[in-house]
């Protein structure tokens, strides 16, 4: 197993050094489906700008305006939403008492986003009576409704299921293999409907049933047989980004109110691209003195840990375009305790080889043993920081999520270059007799006690000391 590891770590480092290449394409963990795809560094509204839409409810005639607890609704079922379009970091918020603002960073597909977030997403199951519209072989005196078409009120009125009964684990979108190009979305509907569908469909074979999302027909199928199990899907001539929009809708529900688009507008950058450039050179700055501090502080093992640090920044960036994340002011913050933490535990590593050179043991041994040694520390205080951040992502507004997603991130990738990486170069240092000398591991020469290249053990014993 430990020969892999070299090879592992080998193959990690060389895709991540593709992946973070400018114009490279590979998988996007958000939109699996799509494969591969170029990747791009996103950054959030305060470093790139982007758009803004406010929505205000538009409650039905003779009905009250909507309560603080329906506001509350339409944010979160927006922020789903447009979560699921693959934005990071969404800033949706209520504004006064009927109006829900929308601030979406940098998205290349306004229209596509502005469609499937306004939806109110009310789905309905209407039967199309036989002797107005007919039956496959009869035609009625009524042709049917077109795709997109509004519903008649008075027929959508009797609609025997709605939206609200389905399932949301039984919502899907898929390539419909019935009608090549097209896409087609799966649905289920969830507990007694199940059976209530079945036995619906098995009274009405071979008469039509319209679809209707938001008072227009999606599509108009014809019951073949009774539909068993309470599944079914809607086909039509669905995009991928169509039916992939109606599935989101359908997953986290219809808003409790109609809500009509208001306000769109571009927004720029808050911080803009000279406090960004500055900010990064701080950056930059920063990390260089540390790996300085490193290099001449802990001499050859610093020199070791700049270049597990260097893997642990390219891994963390590659990490960063396949999930991907938006990276703002405070994710950056995220870096940078990361980056922090991964120093520490070099820290610890170090420190504590040099606590068993000074023992007595020899540089191959006193290596493993700070490494091992050294990891229960290290595993603590990383597993504190992931669970506090854990914490964060699930209570937190979309800033605090984007920050405890870096930092998640961070954390993670960090324990595996700290122990891994320096462990696996500092075992292929240790084999070379040319760096078996004192001040290259910043101890003494009456400290140091290397280990002959044949394998022998040293003859002569130090003391430790404290």
């Amino acid at each position: 197993m430990r020969r892999l590891v070299p090879l592992l770590i080998l193959v990690i480092g060389v895709l991540a050094i593709f992946i973070d290449m400018p114009g490279s394409s590979f998988m996007n963990l958000t939109n699996v489906d799509g494969g591969f795809q170029k990747l791009d560094t996103k950054l959030g509204l305060d470093l790139q700008g982007g758009f803004e839409i406010t929505y205000q409810t538009k409650p039905d005639a003779g009905k009250p305006d909507a309560t603080v607890a329906q506001m509350e609704v339409i944010r979160s079922i927006m922020e789903q939403r447009v979560n699921s379009t693959g934005v990071s970091e969404p800033i949706v918020e209520t504004r006064g008492n009927n109006e829900v603002t929308v601030q979406v960073p940098g998205a290349a597909n306004p229209a596509e986003i502005r469609k499937v977030v306004g939806s109110t997403g009310k789905l309905a199951f209407v039967l199309m009576p036989k002797a107005i519209y007919g039956t496959p072989g009869t035609a009625g005196p009524t042709p049917l409704p077109a795709d997109g078409a509004p519903m008649d009120p008075t027929l959508l009125a009797t609609a025997a299921f709605t939206g609200d009964m389905l399932d949301p684990n039984g919502i899907s979108a898929a390539a419909d293999t019935a009608s090549a190009g097209y896409w087609k979305v799966n649905f289920a509907f969830a507990g007694s409907h199940a059976t209530d569908f079945g036995t619906w469909t098995g009274l009405h074979v071979n008469e039509y049933f319209a679809i209707v999302l938001d008072g227009n027909v999606v599509s108009i199928p014809y019951i073949k047989s009774a539909i068993t199990g309470g599944s079914g899907e809607i086909s039509g001539t669905f995009s991928v980004s169509d039916a992939k929009n109606l599935a989101t809708t359908l997953q986290y529900g219809a808003l409790p109110i109609p809500v009509q688009e208001v306000a769109y507008s571009e927004i720029p950058a808050t911080l803009g691209r000279t406090f960004l450039n500055q900010t990064l050179f701080a950056g930059a700055i920063g990390i260089g003195l540390v790996l300085l501090f490193m290099l001449l502080y802990y001499r050859l093992p610093g020199l070791v840990a700049g270049l597990a640090l260097t893997y642990y920044a390219v891994t963390v960036l590659a990490v960063f375009r396949i999930v991907p994340v938006t990276l703002t002011l405070a994710g950056i913050a995220a870096f940078v305790i990361s980056v922090g933490m991964a120093v520490d535990a070099n820290i610890l590593i170090f420190e504590r080889t040099k606590e068993e050179l000074r023992a007595g043991k020899t540089l191959a041994t006193a290596s493993e043993a700070g490494f091992s040694r050294a990891w229960n520390s290290i595993f603590d205080s990383n597993v504190s920081s992931l669970i506090t951040a854990g914490i964060l992502y699930m209570g937190g507004s979309s800033t605090i999520k984007g920050f405890a997603l870096v930092l998640i991130i961070g954390v993670a990738t960090s324990m595996f270059t700290a122990v891994t990486v320096s462990r696996t170069l500092m075992r292929l240092v240790v084999r070379q007799s040319f760096v078996h000398k004192a001040w290259l591991f910043g101890v003494t020469d009456a400290e140091f006690q290397a280990r002959a290249m044949g394998g022998r053990l040293a003859r002569r014993e130090t003391r430790g000391r404290v």
